[in-house]
């Protein structure tokens, strides 16, 4: 195939035509070897930014289900197509909100590589099939971000009442294991201290399956809580394009019972499961790590025995957390750096404070308009 001089000028760009095919190379199937060609070369721009394996994963496999669902190519889809394809999937129940925007802008960033000349993919397909590909994802057809929180309504923080029945039946779930006499009791006493600590310093699923013995730190200024002082999170959420980031979670006075549970699960419990020189935190059976699938099982097996809503997931945990440390009277940036956000703005999406709180807030602005010296408000008449 002869490129155009228009290919030719970005051939150097990662993802460019002129490096993902070879010139003067017929295939016997020209659409589908250029879409795929297309693909490869997108893989390699978004390899290019340092993107992770599954986020570019996930998005080709989105552009393959797109083309799939149309049966056309990139150089004959049309806006209609981008509509048809997220109604008819959200109608099925398939998507939620979030979701739906990202995959629209996962396309919408497909679609602008492909039409940007410097890549020369356009040039190549209006000069072999007489079309080339165009951006079809809009503002009139694509979702807008027109509020900050687009979570699943029924996911929320657990109230005090409700940790204290789900923490309950956790280990309620324990007694009733050795009471029995059944295998697992070791397992279920992991679950259960494993849930108060996803609870104690606010961790993610991967941030806590990641957790090893060497993570537990002490903090010199709180020598009382002995080698439990602190986590240190190696396997943060990671921006894209760049690694995990880590953060140091400080254990607090008001959830320092965990340290004891801790301290026992170490020197006590994760030795039954014979991990040998295994660094996990959390050892399975296997003498291997705990995995985020199980962590959710665990989570849902609690919920059912504490009677919770099923809307609830472990992330309500991390919910919970942020909301108790505001509740506790933690400076928001104090909680901002313990669960490792980069805004306070996304710690105040997870924040669902109690009205009982709120309440103690007024009453303290009450009492400090009633002080003596305090200048009153004089009402102003209309």
């Amino acid at each position: 195939m002869q490129l155009s001089e228009v290919a030719l000028s970005g051939a150097s760009l990662p993802g460019a035509i002129r490096l993902v095919r070879a010139a003067n190379v017929a295939a016997l199937d020209p659409e589908a070897a250029m879409f795929t060609a297309m693909l490869t070369g997108w893989e390699q721009q978004q390899r290019s930014r340092l993107l992770t394996k599954k986020t570019i994963s996930d998005r080709v496999s989105l552009v393959r289900r797109f083309a799939e669902f149309t049966g056309t190519y990139p150089w004959g889809w049309t806006p209609e197509d981008v509509e048809a394809f997220f109604s008819t999937r959200l109608s099925r129940g398939e998507l939620v909100w979030s979701t739906v925007r990202g995959q629209q802008g996962d396309l919408e960033m497909f679609c602008a590589f492909i039409s940007d000349a410097r890549y020369g993919w356009a040039a190549a397909c209006s000069e072999e099939f007489g079309r080339f590909p165009v951006q079809v994802c809009h503002d009139w057809n694509t979702a807008a971000h027109v509020v900050e929180y687009e979570g699943r309504p029924g996911r929320r923080a657990l109230t005090f009442d409700e940790l204290q029945m789900f923490f309950d039946a956790a280990d309620d779930r324990v007694e009733e294991t050795r009471r029995k006499r059944r295998k697992g009791v070791l397992a279920a006493w992991r679950d259960a201290i494993l849930l108060k600590q996803v609870y104690a310093y606010g961790t993610r699923r991967r941030e806590t399956v990641m957790l090893d013995l060497a993570d537990l730190r002490r903090n010199p200024r709180a020598p009382q809580y002995g080698r439990v002082g602190a986590v240190e999170v190696r396997f943060g959420k990671a921006s894209r394009g760049s690694p995990p980031k880590r953060r140091t979670v400080l254990t607090v006075p008001e959830v320092e019972w965990i340290v004891p549970l801790i301290e026992e699960w170490a020197a006590e419990v994760r030795p039954g499961f014979s991990p040998g020189r295994h660094p996990a935190l959390w050892a399975t059976e296997w003498c291997g790590r705990i995995g985020v699938r199980r962590l959710d099982e665990v989570f849902a097996t609690v919920r059912e025995r504490a009677g919770l809503p099923s809307e609830l997931d472990l992330h309500c945990l991390r919910h919970t957390y942020i909301t108790h440390l505001v509740e506790f009277g933690y400076p928001e940036r104090f909680v901002q750096q313990q669960v490792g956000h980069a805004y306070g703005s996304t710690t105040a999406l997870y924040t669902w404070v109690s009205d009982e709180y709120r309440n103690r807030l007024i009453e303290s602005a009450l009492r400090r308009r009633l002080e003596p010296g305090t200048k009153k408000e004089v009402a102003q008449s209309w």
